[in-house]
């Protein structure tokens, strides 16, 4: 394993490490064992949960008790982890909800998610085959953009997930979503139309729908992603 992701595995245990203390400080009556032990930075990520022993459904309670960005938990209405199917083979991963996410405590039901929908129809497919969620779980004030110090606060979360779900493929909607998955500053118009591999899982990325909400000219490009991204999901399941 690279000494770079040896480096953002340690960052995100202590991390994790730092958040179960102030949970259990402010009265979290039990971690299971194996969250708080030693993690082998010599584990691929792939196979390893950073929150190693919980449940989705504790990952999430987890999350909805986060109060690591300050400005976020005292802003947020509800904390939206995400949903669909907790076994899919394919995950979309967004950027942050957006106001209807955070009034309804789920991800990608505004205009966004509307469109999400018919992009999914399009391609013979619907919410409950999928998983979806954001690389925050809480909304940004005025639906800003994500902060640096946001995304490292928020992405064990994401990490859990992918671990528990152990998808074949992801879909990353958007610049920050493929940008904080790839670790990378190429713009998502060089990333998009073809497969890149996020620690052995083969990831797409493609515009967000908010973005073609507002650019309807690039709907195109996505739908020939989108045909990529189909032709490799039922290769992968024959």
């Amino acid at each position: 394993m690279g000494s770079d992701i040896r480096s953002e595995l340690g960052e995100l245990t202590g991390m994790v490490k730092r958040y179960l203390e102030q949970q259990l400080e402010l009265g979290l009556k039990e971690v299971p064992k194996s969250v708080g032990a030693e993690l082998d930075s010599s584990v691929d990520i792939q196979n390893l949960s950073l929150l190693s022993g919980l449940s989705i459904a504790e990952l999430r309670k987890m999350a909805e008790g986060c109060r690591k960005c300050a400005v976020l938990c005292d802003t947020r209405t509800k904390v939206v982890f995400g949903s669909g199917d907790e076994k899919a083979r394919l995950v979309f991963v967004g950027e942050a909800p957006g106001y209807n996410e955070d009034q309804q405590g789920l991800p990608f039901v505004g205009r966004a998610g509307g469109l999400l929908d018919k992009i999914l129809s399009a391609i013979g497919m619907n919410r409950d085959e999928v998983y979806i969620t954001n690389i925050l779980k809480c909304r940004p004030p005025e639906n800003r953009n994500p902060l640096n110090d946001e995304i490292a606060n928020c992405e064990p979360y994401l990490i859990g997930q992918l671990d528990l779900i152990k998808p074949k493929l992801i879909c990353a909607l958007g610049t920050y979503a493929a940008q904080t998955l790839l670790r990378t500053k190429t713009p998502i118009s060089k990333l998009r139309g073809r497969f890149h591999l996020y620690h052995n899982i083969l990831l797409m990325p493609t515009y967000h729908p908010a973005f073609l909400l507002r650019n309807p000219s690039f709907k195109k490009d996505v739908w020939e992603d989108m045909k990529l991204l189909k032709a490799k999901y039922d290769e992968l399941n024959k």
